[in-house]
């Protein structure tokens, strides 16, 4: 299922998705080596600066032997070192009584680390501070015992430091980040821009407000929108062609049926019946054959049909036969524009149900057009015998005829219903509230 959503993304969603994974994966990347990079070198020149204060008190610190202590012969020049507690101190001792401190240190004592070269080593300090000590073992004149010089620092302005980095690099990251993505999804933008011409371009042919597809585009989608056009072109050609060839197929079937049913009467009358009868199954058969070959189904894009300029003629003849036949023939139309059918199909439709209509109407048949955004809604209703369930099952299959007596093939409501089917639409046949049958067709426009 999620495999399945991911397929029908659209290419903007899926490069936007993809630029954001790559920046979420790179830029956090980048970011803890930048971090580490800068800890490293904050760390570093912390220790060097501990490392030079160290060496200017190893090379004061001096052995009083008249007294048999240890003195400092000269100042380091960091008031820090003054200040009690300041987290900053200097040590040297020969790890037994004799001791010499910062006044920093105060009570406080540094742990002693032995190395003969500079050592660095984190230490609990005074107040309960974080200390990076830098110790060396020494061997200084006049003193028999090594010498442990140590100078720390408190870390806390290390830290401080590296914390002002880190905020200041995710806010850096998180702005390059939103900048990036804006970026791509402007570049994503323009560069899909040929697409949505070519869908903007689509929709207007799809609304008949122009023929073919527009072709001002990059060279790959210009070589695509003509082969659209071509395709498009030929289609209409080979629908209007093979109309044309079932249309006069038709006019070609006409005459030698009437001379085969002219011929039927010289036969004798025991033959005439069976003669007539299969003449009229092979009339119907190649009625509804050619009904449907001629039927062009939805229309090619860029084709639209005025429905009240379409069915102008099928409404000047019917209303002829009911005045012929005595019947009232009102009808509603609700006509919004333009719509995608065949005019020959919808033609076809409406001419048919409404000649069934008035051939089994008594006094009256009324015809209801709505047409909306999604959908065409044809009602027709009369005032005959109307049908069963069953009848209105059978009326639908091809050429079905419910009263021998009565004029036609009996093909009308089932090429309506292929017609209706080929459009994507339904039809339904119900007892109407005049009395007889009430056909509703549902077709999407």
């Amino acid at each position: 299922m999620i495999l399945s959503g991911l397929k029908r993304w659209g290419i903007a969603t899926r490069m936007m998705v993809s630029a954001l994974v790559l920046i979420l994966l790179v830029l956090p990347v980048a970011g803890g080596l930048l971090a580490w990079n800068f800890r490293e070198a904050v760390n570093t020149s912390f220790n060097n600066r501990l490392g030079s204060l160290l060496n200017v008190v190893i090379a004061g610190v001096a052995y009083d032997l008249p007294n048999d202590a240890l003195v400092l012969e000269r100042q380091l020049g960091d008031p820090r070192f003054e200040r009690v507690f300041s987290g900053w101190y200097w040590q040297a001792t020969d790890g037994a009584e004799r001791v010499i401190t910062s006044r920093s240190l105060w009570d406080q004592r540094l742990p002693v680390v032995e190395g003969s070269q500079v050592v660095y080593r984190q230490s609990a300090g005074p107040g309960g501070q974080t200390l990076r000590v830098a110790a060396r073992t020494i061997q200084i004149p006049n003193l028999p015992d090594p010498l442990h010089v140590s100078v720390a620092a408190d870390l806390t302005e290390v830290r401080a430091e590296v914390a002002r980095f880190h905020r200041l690099l995710a806010v850096s990251l998180a702005t390059l980040g939103v900048l990036l993505l804006i970026l791509i999804g402007l570049q994503i933008r323009w560069g899909l821009d040929p697409m949505r011409r070519v869908e903007k371009s689509l929709k207007s042919v799809e609304a008949g407000r122009q023929n073919s597809l527009a072709t001002d585009l990059p060279e790959e989608l210009a070589r695509l929108a003509r082969a659209i056009n071509l395709v498009l072109e030929r289609d209409q050609t080979l629908i209007e062609r093979g109309r044309s060839a079932a249309g006069n197929l038709a006019h070609a079937l006409k005459t030698p049926l009437s001379v085969l049913s002219t011929l039927s009467e010289q036969l004798p009358a025991s033959q005439q019946q069976a003669f007539r009868a299969e003449l009229q199954r092979l009339n119907a058969a190649v009625r509804h054959h050619l009904a449907r070959a001629s039927a062009a189904g939805p229309v090619g894009l860029g084709r639209k049909t005025d429905l009240a300029e379409a069915l102008t003629p099928v409404f000047a003849a019917l209303e002829g036969l009911a005045s012929r036949r005595g019947v009232q023939f009102e009808k509603n139309l609700g006509l919004a524009g333009p719509v995608r059918f065949e005019q020959q199909d919808i033609q076809e439709i409406v001419g048919n149900l409404l000649e069934n209509a008035v051939n089994w109407a008594e006094k009256r048949v009324e015809l209801v057009l709505e047409q909306s955004p999604e959908s065409l809604s044809i009602v027709v209703e009369d005032d005959g015998p109307g049908m069963s369930e069953t009848q209105c099952a059978e009326a639908l299959s091809r050429g079905a005829r419910l009263d021998e007596e009565r004029s036609g093939s009996g093909l009308g409501l089932s090429i309506v219903n292929d017609l209706v089917r080929i459009y994507g639409g339904t039809l339904t046949l119900t007892r109407s509230g005049l009395g007889g049958l009430r056909v509703s067709v549902e077709l999407p426009a």
